[in-house]
């Protein structure tokens, strides 16, 4: 079936639905493809929400209160007995912030109009989009605007390919079933050094490698 829209967004992440939340604020009849699926399900957010940002603050924070227990409520003349934690709890709490932010980003788009297409977009000549749905037949749509928003995805280095055992991508990180005894991370920035924190105050020794003179 044939949909007519004013601006087709291709990527679901916080450039993608802010941009088609906006346009559609301004009136245009708006249409936001995105393709992931996250845990089995259908998700926007991009890899802010589902497998960056969001979950690496979540167990940012979880870290932060086991390390600050153990550590320092000495400092403030508070004594514990012995603390442990429970790492299949504390991802699983990650999860669940997870999920409720990229359901209220889903409600955002219901609540301006806007028509979420769950599968691939793809840029043809003459502003024309590709979708691809995760079910059903392809479509050729034909806006008057389209926003590029697909975001990005990590490399593989060729001696050290990716295989979410021995060597594992950021998103592989947030999902180690136990705390690694030795973390080697490669690259000092931002989800770098945070999911280096992590494991390091939940026990493992983090080795940060940076080719750039500052982290």
């Amino acid at each position: 079936m044939s949909q007519q829209f004013d601006l087709v967004v291709i990527g679901g992440g916080p450039g993608g639905y802010e941009a088609a939340i906006r346009a559609a604020q301004l009136g245009f009849k708006v249409a936001c493809i995105e393709k992931r699926i996250h845990k089995g399900k259908p998700s926007l957010g991009g890899t802010c929400l589902n497998v960056g940002c969001i979950p690496s603050k979540a167990l940012l924070d979880s870290s932060h209160r086991y390390e600050d227990t153990v550590k320092h409520l000495d400092d403030h003349g508070i004594t514990t007995g012995e603390v442990a934690f429970d790492l299949s709890k504390m991802l699983a709490r990650k999860d669940k912030v997870v999920e409720q932010l990229t359901g209220g980003v889903a409600q955002l788009l219901k609540g301006n109009g806007i028509e979420w297409l769950q599968g691939t977009g793809k840029l043809l000549a003459g502003k024309k989009v590709e979708f691809v749905p995760h079910e059903g037949e392809t479509q050729i749509l034909e806006p008057k605007y389209v926003i590029l928003a697909s975001g990005s995805v990590p490399v593989n280095i060729p001696v050290a390919p990716v295989d979410q055992d021995l060597i594992v991508d950021s998103t592989g990180a947030l999902e180690f079933p136990e705390v690694p005894k030795r973390l080697g991370v490669i690259g000092a920035g931002v989800i770098g050094l945070e999911l280096g924190s992590v494991w390091r105050r939940l026990g493992a020794e983090v080795v940060v490698f940076e080719a750039m003179d500052a982290f």
